[in-house]
């Protein structure tokens, strides 16, 4: 992954978009996975805290190889840049994952996940309280189309909307607008090792809290439903792990290499689509006309957020969020 200069020619961002929107799209598709595999974990009485304990720890150790060779001759810098390592594992990953999980367990899986793509919308709401500078025009619509969606989405008009899991889901929306914050910060730590170092923190204050009871953790090594059939718990466990973590992550860091972070950030909204469709064939999860009109309004929303002109590195790897 970091081949001498010798070696081979360095690639520059966005010189293959057309292969970088194949592999974002296999990025998001993992990152949407996650979500669905989890759920049966937590049906059988796995707590959020335990899910995400286990996803960060296995990850991290899955990704470590991979962040050491990117790290050869600058891994001084984790030390130099400690606080946004422990900034990112406990914010942008830990706490993000955690609300998500804990979404998870309360809501569909798509519904959780169309609340925690509305974090660009509370960047604008941030932004705008911190300059006393109304956003652009076509930003405020697209504000106003996802909030909108947002109503859609809960479909208070309906059943009871479990309105803890509403929160968690908005918990994990902050938390990836810090992911967006954070990772725009400049930095000489290459993405996947970010990423396996901030994995690496989460798992170590998850663990903490657990251990201190701070931290509710049940974890049954049970047996659960999967595709029609029962599999032991490491089948989901291990789905989550190489597939919606180390995978996706590595491939989407891949993808804005090669086409570059706003187009990137644009087919990273796929994750939301591929959360549902996976939802519906493992869990049946299948949403309501009402819901499906409100997520399409949410992406609108944020798509024309996004093409309203965010400041360049704000999406850096926006399609791996890492929350999903």
């Amino acid at each position: 992954m970091t081949a001498g200069a010798d070696a081979a020619p360095r690639h520059v961002v966005g010189d293959r978009p057309g292969t970088g929107v194949l592999v974002g799209l296999a990025s998001a598709l993992a990152f949407g996975a996650s979500g669905p595999f989890v759920k049966p974990l937590l049906e059988a009485g796995w707590t959020p805290g335990a899910a995400v304990l286990a996803r960060a720890l296995c990850s991290a150790v899955v990704l470590a190889p991979f962040a050491l060779v990117a790290l050869r001759g600058s891994r001084r810098a984790l030390r130099r840049e400690r606080r946004l390592v422990l900034g990112f594992g406990l914010v942008a990953v830990a706490g993000t994952q955690l609300c998500y999980f804990a979404a998870v367990e309360r809501l569909p899986v798509g519904v959780a996940l169309l609340l925690e793509y509305l974090a660009p919308v509370l960047l604008v709401g941030l932004a705008w309280a911190r300059t006393r500078r109304v956003p652009p025009r076509l930003t405020l619509a697209g504000c106003v189309v996802a909030v909108a969606g947002l109503v859609l989405v809960v479909d208070p008009g309906g059943a009871r909307p479990d309105l803890v899991g509403v929160l968690f889901a908005l918990g994990a929306a902050v938390g990836l607008g810090s992911y967006f914050v954070l990772s725009a910060r400049p930095t000489t730590i290459p993405p996947v090792a970010l990423a396996a170092s901030g994995l690496a923190v989460g798992a170590v204050a998850l663990g903490a809290a657990a251990l201190v009871g701070v931290l509710p953790f049940a974890a049954p090594l049970v047996a659960v439903p999967l595709l029609g059939s029962t599999v032991p718990w490491w089948v989901p466990l291990a789905v989550v792990v190489l597939v919606a973590t180390a995978f996706a992550y590595v491939s989407g860091v891949a993808a804005t290499v090669r086409a570059g972070e706003r187009l990137a950030s644009f087919v990273g909204l796929s994750e939301v689509l591929f959360a549902v469709l996976v939802a519906w064939l493992l869990l049946g999860e299948v949403p309501g006309v009402g819901q499906a009109v409100g997520g399409v309004l949410v992406v609108a929303g944020v798509v024309l957020v996004r093409l309203a002109g965010v400041p360049r590195g704000t999406l850096r790897r926006a399609a791996s969020p890492g929350e999903g």
